[in-house]
């Protein structure tokens, strides 16, 4: 079985829109594209480079859309990015699509049962970026694994955001952490179980 594995750029109040540019996704308005550059920093190299060790990508149709039209021509900056198998879940995307076809080894599916069937075949874990409508049902329907967030120190108060009021109740394991020379804390986070309750203090 596959592990889903989600990996964002959060801020301190959750929003995880378009952190790496002003052009990435403007929708709604989004002021604040590239928010998490000017916390860019060396501290972080060796785990940004384990979090994007090559696996197959599970995408939102527009996260799907902006990688597609970056990534194939600068995959120096992510080794093996263009050679994984790339799934984006869309409802109106098709496999003949220019926007799928144009960036190799990517294919269209249609249903959160065709994610389960993705996890439960044999092959890499599924990383997912971005994707925050995606996310969102996955955690609905307790189907992600792992979660790598990084959240740095800045608050937007508006844009797409990583968590919703729908995420079914579980809890986590904090597997490993780091904290950049610029403040943004780094968290691995693997599915632990049920959410336990309890007395503070007792």
């Amino acid at each position: 079985m596959r592990k889903i594995i989600v990996l964002s750029f959060i801020t301190l109040d959750g929003v995880m829109q378009a952190p790496g540019g002003p052009e990435e996704d403007p929708s709604e308005d989004f002021k604040y594209g590239g928010w998490s550059a000017p916390f860019d920093d060396e501290s972080t190299g060796h785990l940004m480079q384990k979090m994007m060790e090559p696996a197959d990508l599970l995408l939102g149709r527009k996260t799907f859309d902006i990688f597609a039209n970056y990534w194939p021509t600068h995959a120096e900056i992510w080794p093996g990015v263009n050679d994984v198998h790339k799934y984006t879940l869309s409802t109106t995307l098709k496999n003949s699509d220019a926007v799928v076809t144009s960036w190799n080894n990517s294919s269209v599916i249609n249903s959160l049962d065709e994610v389960k069937k993705l996890k439960d075949a044999e092959g890499s874990d599924l990383k997912i970026w971005g994707s925050s409508k995606l996310v969102q049902s996955l955690l609905e329907h307790d189907l992600v694994d792992e979660l790598w967030i990084m959240t740095h120190p800045v608050i937007l108060g508006k844009g797409k955001k990583l968590f919703a009021d729908n995420s079914l109740p579980g809890s986590f394991k904090l597997v490993e952490s780091f904290v950049s020379d610029k403040g943004v804390i780094i968290a691995n986070y693997k599915r632990a179980g049920e959410v336990e309750t309890g007395n503070m203090g007792v």
